[in-house]
């Protein structure tokens, strides 16, 4: 069945979806939405897709969903045979955990990268406290990993808790959050970029 995806370029949510298409090698057709400046996200047109007006959006043959949390797990339940990307076993809770993290509290860095790339009006000083607090919690985390020989968000893999936390961290930059004081995170991020069939994105730089 065909595979679409509703996507913006510099998107760090439709960044995420797309990584997974091609970790998994699924040919998919892209169907682009001005988000910016042109707000096509709010058109009548497409709140007949996505009536919050959200991006990304996937449509896999008749099933249509929004959040790029859900798209991730439905393509990795639907097509990855290898039981990587989303394990089925005591590894899914914690890799749930850290996929809504990424739709939750790392959410403030896209946030601030709103407001500073495109003006969105928010609060910035506390968008940049939160993310910075997320990151900090993920930090810890891979520095545990790290003292503990793994380099991976859970197991001994990546999943797609790593897809998912990835996008807007290595953006953080455009919100004005530096990487300075995350040395295990940018361990991960390097690793991350080494991955057979990472593509980059503006301003997301392929491994050097």
């Amino acid at each position: 069945m065909t595979i679409t995806l509703y996507d913006y370029t510099l998107s760090g949510s439709c960044y995420k979806v797309r990584l997974l298409l091609r970790f998994l090698g699924l040919a998919y057709e892209r169907q682009q939405i001005d988000f910016f400046p042109g707000r096509q996200h709010k058109s009548l047109e497409f709140l007949e897709i996505n009536p919050l007006g959200q991006l990304p959006a996937l449509r896999d043959g008749t099933l249509m969903l929004r959040d790029a949390q859900a798209i991730l797990c439905h393509l990795a339940n639907t097509y990855d045979t290898s039981g990587q990307w989303l394990p089925r076993d005591e590894r899914f809770g914690e890799v749930m955990m850290w996929v809504m993290f990424a739709g939750g509290e790392l959410m403030n860095s896209s946030a601030a990268r709103l407001h500073d790339a495109l003006g969105y009006k928010l609060d910035i000083e506390a968008a940049r406290a939160n993310a910075h607090a997320a990151l900090r919690v993920l930090e810890d985390h891979m520095t545990g990993r790290e003292i503990a020989g793994r380099k991976w968000i859970v197991g001994g893999a990546p999943t797609i808790a790593d897809i998912a936390c990835f996008p807007y961290i290595a953006l953080s930059g455009d919100g004005g959050i530096g990487h300075e004081d995350y040395p295990a995170l940018r361990n991960w991020m390097r690793d991350f970029r080494r991955l057979d069939g990472f593509h980059a994105m503006p301003g997301v730089a392929e491994f050097v």
